[in-house]
């Protein structure tokens, strides 16, 4: 243990930590709405602008477009603006498909797993480009799309009443 001063074994002290065992409830598991599942020929967008690991706003719209889809929603994702990045294949280090960090593949790993179970993802080719991302970069099954497409797939998905869940990220 490193040489600590009289004040920081103090502070370390006061609490006992961790102050409970692990396994011990510490938060209610009540769900206070009902576990809706989706009407016939319900649809749900999940809109993405938005960076991979700068924070987890992108993950957490991938994670609700697979729960989405789990719950009989005709779901899909759109990767526009710098949410194109979340999209590539080619992510990984110190070689493409090894994690340099844990969670560095989740999104991949999210995107593969919601492709696979029937979803469909839309990315923006402008968002690539402004990153210089080639479309053979992208994650297989992936759709690219012009920028013009972003506006008539808001327009489509609004007109068939589909929920839209639109995250950003500057």
């Amino acid at each position: 243990m490193a040489n600590l001063t009289e004040n920081e074994l103090k502070a370390l002290n006061e609490i006992p930590h961790p102050a409970l065992e692990a396994g011990t409830r510490i938060y209610g598991e009540t769900k206070v709405f009902p576990d809706h599942k989706a009407n016939p020929g319900e649809k749900f967008l999940s809109l993405v602008h938005g960076v991979a690991h700068e924070s987890s706003l992108s993950y957490v719209a991938v994670l609700q477009a697979i729960r989405a889809q789990r719950k009989g929603f005709e779901t899909a994702i759109y990767f526009y603006g710098t949410g194109a990045i979340n999209a590539t294949a080619t992510r990984g280090y110190p070689v493409i498909g090894k994690a340099a960090f844990g969670g560095q593949m989740n999104w991949n790993e999210g995107i593969e797993k919601f492709i696979k179970e029937g979803g469909k993802v839309y990315v923006c080719r402008f968002g690539l480009g402004l990153h210089g991302i080639r479309e053979e970069d992208l994650i297989e099954g992936t759709i690219p799309c012009d920028p013009l497409d972003l506006q008539d797939c808001l327009i489509e998905y609004h007109r068939s009443g589909a929920f839209i869940l639109s995250t950003f990220q500057i």
